[in-house]
């Protein structure tokens, strides 16, 4: 019996019901403290969380979800992986239709505008979060297709 190299094996992740569990009660933690507690800067070596919030494309609604962020000059980048399901998640799907959104980061409410990194970009944020999540390559062998890596950049804001 062969066994698979270690290099070609997805980690393991907690069962998908315990991730959802786990982000529903960081977003209610995030809004009963009201905004208290739940978001943190990134670190040299971690990845921050902020709130985004998109405008849903079949409702109109507001829909905001919790996101881990890194930071690159002045803009901000996530990766559109579902806790590493296989679907896309909606707040991607949502930003693709509506660009300009809403963050909100432990300094403050921002306006910005989203879209997918390509190309060199996408290699080189791609590997600035290989260096905060060592396991990133494995967790990404377990979605169908290539994870987007969102660039969330600054926006002027409308005029009023």
């Amino acid at each position: 019996m062969t066994q698979e190299p270690e290099s070609a094996k997805s980690p393991r992740l907690p069962p998908r019901w315990f991730i959802r569990m786990f982000w529903k009660g960081h977003r209610a933690a995030y809004r009963i403290f009201r905004g208290r507690v739940g978001l943190w800067r990134p670190g040299k070596k971690s990845w921050g969380t902020m709130q985004l919030t998109t405008t849903g494309r079949r409702s109109g609604q507001p829909r905001s979800v919790i996101l881990g962020y890194l930071e690159d000059g002045p803009d901000l980048v996530t990766l559109a992986m579902n806790g590493w399901g296989a679907a896309e998640p909606a707040w991607w799907l949502n930003l693709q239709a509506e660009p300009d959104v809403v963050v909100v980061v432990p300094d403050g409410r921002r306006l910005v505008r989203g879209r997918a990194a390509v190309g060199e970009e996408r290699e080189r944020l791609w590997a600035r979060w290989q260096e905060v999540d060592k396991n990133l390559d494995g967790y990404a062998t377990r979605r169908p297709g290539e994870t987007a890596v969102v660039i969330l950049e600054p926006r002027d804001a409308p005029a009023a």
